[in-house]
């Protein structure tokens, strides 16, 4: 289990001591942390404890809203972004998820023109301080609030631009599984990648969440683990759950579920 991960976000209602407890315990070789549990604990205290317990840090969630869709100013947006790079450097994170904000009022190519002076700032920094920043492209239906990118093509193609080992694409099932081109297209993509998120569904993206179990979906999920280890793909498969069906769950049988689930799919593969 040493490239899985469970995403914080899969365990709202847990405190951070509860989460790292239970996902190493579980088996799993990582967590994805949210920036507000990690706050509420105290940062310095909070890297500690993950490093106590063994636990890697597969991602570390989220830097944006440089277009002014969440009521922070641009400015506002790039200066809590370095301090998410920092921050990142700190519990030496595999990347720093980044959402690029809602188009809002602006035009696709205004709203374009913002994000990248917004990366332009702040990859640099990112470079030096040798933290992978993931841009994070979701289905419109169920990410526009997030983000403007809702195109994996331009996703990558955006990525490419810039050359640079430090910017790559943070890939998520759930918003993506359901794209019958997606496994095609894996083998190309597995070089980009910085975080695979892993989540099943029963029907594509609908506004909130409607995350199932994994193998419990109609997603192909496993394909997508399989295709990307065969593919040269060595980051983390981090774990993301959150909705209604979840809701009535009990968190602990949710994440030995998916770590149960993730060692019948990868082993001997990826052991």
């Amino acid at each position: 289990m040493e490239r899985l991960a469970i995403s914080e976000l899969t365990t709202l209602r847990w405190s951070l001591e509860e989460d790292v407890e239970r996902y190493a315990a579980a088996g799993a070789a990582g967590i994805g942390v949210w920036r507000q549990k990690l706050a509420d604990y105290g940062e310095e205290k909070g890297a500690e404890l993950i490093a106590e317990a063994g636990l890697a840090v597969s991602s570390l969630q989220w830097a944006g809203g440089f277009t002014g869709s969440d009521g922070r100013t641009h400015e506002d947006g790039i200066a809590d972004g370095r301090q998410a790079i920092h921050l990142a450097e700190v519990l030496r994170a595999g990347c720093l998820v980044v959402h690029s904000g809602a188009r809002g009022v602006h035009t696709r190519n205004h709203a374009r023109r913002i994000f990248r002076q917004a990366l332009d700032k702040l990859l640099p920094l990112a470079e030096e301080r040798g933290v992978t920043l993931a841009l994070e492209p979701m289905a419109n239906c169920g990410g526009s609030d997030f983000t403007f990118f809702n195109c994996l093509e331009e996703t990558r193609e955006l990525v490419a631009s810039y050359r640079s080992p430090a910017l790559k694409i943070a890939l998520d099932t759930y918003h993506w599984g359901h794209d019958p081109a997606l496994l095609g297209r894996l083998p190309e993509l597995a070089g980009q990648l910085a975080l695979v998120q892993l989540a099943d569904s029963r029907q594509p993206p609908q506004g909130e969440p409607n995350r199932v179990p994994l193998g419990t979906g109609c997603l192909p999920v496993r394909e997508i683990v399989a295709t990307l280890a065969a593919g040269g793909y060595e980051g983390f498969f981090e774990v993301e759950l959150m909705g209604e069906e979840l809701e009535a769950r009990d968190y602990r049988e949710t994440i030995e579920q998916a770590v149960r689930t993730f060692g019948q799919w990868t082993a001997p593969a990826l052991s």
